[in-house]
């Protein structure tokens, strides 16, 4: 079902694709390897990623999906959970008939996008966290756990608001969003460690040196993903991690430049709009040791 009014982009392929109940908004830009790109909680793709879809689209075929009662996606009678929004973002990839992509996420997006690595594997080719980055709600810092999530008056007028009434099919439904992603964030305690260690996607994590979560715990993450080791001897291993200095959790979103540069390593080129194997990912990515020794990067989590 074709968009009517995709906002501010009456060129941009976009429309709804109806599943699990859900009438879900995507849009798409650019061509070459698919690219999913998933918002945090509260956001839009406007909000989110206003700067960084243009410029990831120059090289990436970028699939920008709103989430349930996020955005031009309408609510329905159920909470929200990340288990679910992996399920609808997994079955509109079916929809568009894209079996398998990047993703890239920030925030809420990011945890949907590593739930569906974890459930669904076989669609996600890598993966880039981005912002609050954490496996567990105890990553947060303590003041975050402290206080109880900001009231939808807390919001009023915010940008997150303002770009919610501008595309929302019920700018009233407001409230009722905050307060099912207030229950999401106080209900889900995160994923166990055994789960994060049994990911075999590549993964790539990052925050901002005062981002939300306390540095040592994505650091944790990191480690689980199977990082942390001395690649010159082992390798370089297939989790990757970046701490950008002086940028706190919404900030990380004005980082255009370096999101851009770091994501476009981490995915690989394209290669003539098709998705690389993963050995010819290793041949290209090839880089000079310190004493002009040929190391290879390492795409597995061995």
């Amino acid at each position: 079902m074709p968009a009517t009014n995709p906002v501010n982009r009456p060129d941009t392929p976009a429309g709804y694709l109806s599943m699990n109940g859900l009438d879900m908004y995507y849009e798409i830009h650019g061509g070459g390897s698919p690219l999913v790109l998933l918002h945090g909680a509260m956001g839009t793709i406007d909000s989110c990623f206003a700067g960084l879809l243009p410029a990831l689209a120059a090289a990436r075929q970028v699939i920008a999906v709103e989430l349930q009662g996020h955005g031009h996606t309408a609510d329905l009678d159920r909470p929200l959970s990340y288990q679910q929004m992996a399920d609808d973002t997994a079955a509109l990839l079916r929809a568009l008939g894209i079996e398998a992509a990047d993703f890239a996420g920030f925030s809420m997006g990011g945890g949907v996008a590593l739930q569906m690595a974890m459930q669904q594997p076989g669609i996600v080719r890598r993966l880039v966290f981005a912002g609050g980055t954490s496996y567990r709600r105890d990553g947060l810092y303590p003041e975050m756990l402290a206080e109880p999530g900001p009231t939808a008056d807390d919001l009023k007028d915010s940008v997150w608001h303002q770009a919610y009434l501008r595309v929302a099919p019920d700018p009233g439904a407001w409230p009722a969003l905050v307060a099912k992603v207030n229950e999401l964030d106080r209900t889900f305690a995160g994923w166990r460690p055994e789960d994060i260690r049994a990911v075999r996607t590549p993964t790539l994590l990052i925050i901002g040196d005062s981002d939300i979560v306390r540095p040592e715990h994505t650091v944790e993450m990191f480690r689980l993903l199977g990082g942390g080791v001395i690649g010159d001897i082992a390798g370089l291993p297939a989790a990757q991690l970046a701490v950008l200095p002086g940028t706190s959790h919404i900030g990380l979103l004005d980082r255009v430049d370096w999101l851009q540069s770091m994501i476009f390593e981490f995915l690989g080129p394209p290669e003539h709009g098709q998705i690389l194997a993963e050995e010819e990912f290793g041949r290209r990515n090839r880089w000079r040791g310190p004493h002009g020794a040929d190391v290879s990067r390492r795409t597995d989590a061995s």
